[in-house]
């Protein structure tokens, strides 16, 4: 009977969880030369976070991306990355700049990650900072 149990429980996770899973890896390249002086350091250190919770299920780290296996989300939408982007210009536009209509770029752009795994319960925090670079 227990293993009927644990087997149920098993399949209900594969069959009905939920999983998150994701990272901001930029694939492209830009070259941008600023030796010329053609731009200003609008903000350092910008700071944006996101983060999601999940019953009966695991969360783990692999350097740069963090992922969830869970039979449910009980918080958060789970764009962990997405979300914690729009947090940090957020933030930069609460310090008093716009950012309509300007030429931003973020540089020096750092991911963090903080899960908490409990029995019935496992929460997943990213974090981005970055510095942000404004060209004239």
């Amino acid at each position: 009977m227990k293993n009927q149990v644990l087997l149920l429980l098993l399949a209900t996770m594969i069959m009905g969880g939920c999983t998150s899973s994701g990272a901001f890896l930029a694939a492209n390249q830009t070259i941008v030369n600023l030796e010329e002086g053609n731009y200003t350091v609008a903000a350092t250190n910008v700071m944006g976070e996101s983060e999601s919770g999940y019953i009966l299920g695991l969360s783990y780290s692999t350097g740069l991306s963090a992922s969830t296996l869970a039979i449910a989300r009980v918080e958060g939408t789970g764009m962990l990355y997405a979300e914690a982007l729009e947090n940090l210009w957020a933030n930069f536009e609460m310090s008093g700049e716009d950012v309509e209509g300007q030429k931003l770029a973020l540089t020096n752009v750092r991911y963090d990650s903080d899960i908490m795994n409990l029995i019935l319960y496992t929460k997943v925090k990213v974090t981005v900072r970055a510095d942000i670079v404004r060209f004239d």
